[in-house]
């Protein structure tokens, strides 16, 4: 009834989303003292705090839906097309910060996470087929990620 569980596997799985995380805040820890707090934000805006323990959270569930899937074994067709997509909507994940706070444009980065919405719901649509668990591990990312799409938005137009 249980599975044994790889823990270099999974851990392996957690830290490499968590390290999508680490590259991405090295783009945003340089616009957040000097860039971010002069923008206009709307009033739904969270406090800055609230990012971090949101996505190392998510981060990790990320990582455990990632791990749930690989063990299902990478000869598999539908894991190997789960892996490739949530590699893709990892790397748009990162991107994401660059074009935000590295380049400090709201515009592109709303462009861009319009498609990492997309990935991410395929990446779960894949995942699905593949583990159910999985799927459902990846639902909390898709709903802030639609909340930070609308976030994004919203201060793209406050400062056009």
């Amino acid at each position: 009834m249980f599975q044994r569980v790889n823990v270099t596997r999974l851990l392996t799985c957690i830290i490499i989303c968590q390290l999508a995380g680490i590259i991405g805040s090295i783009f945003t820890s340089s616009s957040l003292d000097s860039w971010y707090p002069l923008l206009e934000k709307p009033s739904f805006n969270p406090p800055s705090w609230v990012f971090f323990p949101v996505w190392t959270t998510l981060y990790t569930l990320m990582g455990i839906s990632l791990y749930l899937v690989w063990e299902k074994g990478m000869r598999h067709r539908e894991v190997k097309i789960g892996v490739f997509l949530f590699g893709l909507q990892l790397g748009l994940n990162t991107l994401w910060s660059f074009l935000f706070f590295g380049l400090r444009s709201p515009y592109y980065a709303f462009l861009e996470i319009l498609i990492l919405w997309a990935a991410i719901l395929l990446t779960i649509v894949q995942f699905w087929k593949v583990s159910k668990p999985a799927s459902l591990l990846l639902i909390p990312y898709i709903l802030w990620v639609s909340f930070a799409a609308l976030l994004n938005y919203r201060i793209w137009v406050l400062n056009a």
